[in-house]
C-alpha cells in the first residue's frame, strides 16, 4: 500500500482547463483536491472499492471507485468485518476522499485494460472481451495499491429477459419525506437498520426460477458512496446478487445538482441499447416518479417491456413520499400515441405499439406473485 497517488495528469488538466465548467462543478473540484491532499499528508493509502459489474460476451461493463483510507478500514476494497459488525453509519461512506483521474489496470478473461476513473473517482469502463456465461471475476489494480477482485455477470446471447429493481420504497422501507430520503439513507442510517419490503425477495426468486438466466439491476438515485452498504443490506435480505445503478450527486456542466429522474432514464435507455433482443421486467413503486419513468420507456420501446410491477405504498407512506404517483403519471406519454389505452391500478395492460404490456400492483411481495400468476407470468406451483 502507498500514499501516491497515479493519475492521468493530461486528462485532469483537459478537465480543469475546460471553461465549460459551472461554478459548482469548479468549487467541487477544489474541495476534491483538497480531500485528496489532506488524506495524503495524514499518511492515508490508494484503495479501489469493490463493485459488482455486467455486460454480454462481447463486451463487460465495470464500475468501480478509487479512494484514500485508511488500511484498517478495507479488506479486498470492502470494510473490514468489525466495522460491519459495529454498524457503519451511512456519514461513513462520505469520508474516503476520492482520487480524481485515478489511473487503474483492469484484468479479466486473461487481458488486461488500463482505464481512467472520472473526476470523482468513479470507475465506469466498457472493456471489449470474450467470456462465456455466468460470473467471472475481475481484478483491479492502482500503482502500488494492493489489488481488488469483484464480480461481473456475463448475460448469455440467448437470454431474452432481465430485470430491473428500484430500490428505496421498493426493496426497502423507508417512510421517509422524499425531499430528506436520500440523505437519511446515505449519511444517518445504520445500514442494519434498514428493513426489507415484505416478500419482495421471494417474489425477485420466483421470476428468476422461472426466466432462468436473467439478470438483475438495481437502479436506485443514491450516491455511489454507499454501493457498499447497499449491497450487503440486499446480500443480508437474500436479494438476488446484481449490479447497482447509482448516481453522482455533484452538479453536471448544465445543472447545480444532478436529475435522479434523468439517471433512471438515461440507464433504461443505456439497457435498451446495450441489449436490443432483451425485454425488460421493470420494479418500481408508486411514489412519484417510477410508474411515469416506466410508462415513457413502454411508449418508446414497447418490445422492450415484459411486464411493469408497482409496489403500491402503504397511506402513510404515500404521505411522506408527497402522495402517489398518478395512476400512472403517464396522461401526456398516451396522448402522444394514437392508440395509446392505459387502465390501471391493481391490474391492468399498457397498449403501446400494438402490444398489451401488463401492469401489476401489489402492496407486498405476496400479493403481486399472486397478481403475476393470475397473468400467467409465474407458474402456479414455482419454487421457491
Amino acid at each position: 500500500m502507498t500514499d501516491d497517488v497515479s493519475q492521468d495528469l493530461a486528462a485532469a488538466a483537459r478537465h480543469y482547463r475546460d471553461d465549460g465548467r459551472n461554478v459548482a462543478m469548479r468549487a467541487e473540484d477544489r474541495w476534491h483536491r483538497l480531500r485528496l491532499n489532506v488524506a495524503r499528508r495524514r499518511g492515508q493509502h490508494v484503495t479501489i472499492l469493490s463493485l459488482s459489474g455486467y455486460g454480454t460476451q462481447r463486451w463487460v461493463r465495470v464500475f468501480s471507485r478509487v479512494v484514500m483510507a485508511p488500511d484498517s478500514h478495507f479488506a479486498n476494497g470492502r470494510r473490514v468485518a468489525k466495522m460491519i459488525a459495529d454498524g457503519v453509519r451511512g456519514w461513513r461512506n462520505f469520508i474516503s476522499a476520492p482520487v480524481p483521474f485515478a489511473e487503474i489496470t483492469v484484468r479479466i478473461g486473461g487481458h488486461t485494460y488500463e482505464v481512467v476513473a472520472d473526476r470523482g473517482g468513479l470507475v465506469d469502463a466498457v472493456l471489449e472481451v470474450e467470456l462465456e456465461p455466468g460470473h467471472h471475476e475481475v481484478t483491479l489494480q492502482a500503482p502500488g495499491a494492493d489489488p481488488t477482485t469483484a464480480d461481473v455477470f456475463v448475460i448469455a446471447e440467448q437470454t431474452r429477459t432481465g430485470i430491473v429493481c428500484d430500490i428505496d420504497d421498493t426493496v426497502v422501507v423507508t417512510k421517509l419525506p422524499r425531499p430528506f430520503l436520500a440523505a437519511w439513507n446515505s449519511f444517518v442510517l445504520d445500514e442494519h437498520a434498514r428493513t426489507p419490503t415484505p416478500g419482495i425477495a421471494v417474489m425477485m426468486e420466483r421470476l428468476l426460477h422461472r426466466f432462468d438466466g436473467a439478470p438483475v439491476l438495481y437502479i436506485s438515485t443514491g450516491a455511489w458512496n454507499v454501493a457498499q452498504t447497499l449491497t450487503r443490506f440486499l446480500t443480508r435480505n437474500l436479494y438476488p446478487h446484481g449490479p447497482l445503478l447509482l448516481t453522482d450527486w455533484g452538479p453536471t456542466a448544465d445543472r447545480w445538482f444532478r436529475s435522479g429522474r434523468e439517471h433512471k432514464e438515461e440507464q433504461l435507455e443505456r439497457l435498451a441499447q446495450d441489449f436490443p433482443e432483451m425485454d425488460w421486467i421493470l420494479i418500481g413503486d408508486d411514489g412519484q416518479h417510477d410508474p411515469a419513468i416506466y410508462a415513457d420507456f413502454a411508449h418508446r420501446h414497447p418490445e422492450k417491456v415484459k411486464v411493469v410491477i408497482i409496489r403500491q405504498l402503504t397511506y402513510s407512506e404515500a404521505v411522506l413520499a408527497g402522495g402517489r404517483a398518478q395512476d400512472p403519471q403517464i396522461e401526456a406519454v398516451m396522448a402522444a400515441e394514437e392508440d395509446g389505452e392505459v387502465r390501471l391500478h391493481h391490474g391492468g395492460w399498457q397498449q403501446a405499439g400494438g402490444r398489451r404490456i401488463p401492469w401489476i400492483y401489489g402492496p407486498d411481495g405476496k400479493d403481486i406473485v399472486a397478481r403475476l400468476t393470475d397473468h400467467g407470468l409465474l407458474d402456479p406451483d414455482g419454487h421457491p
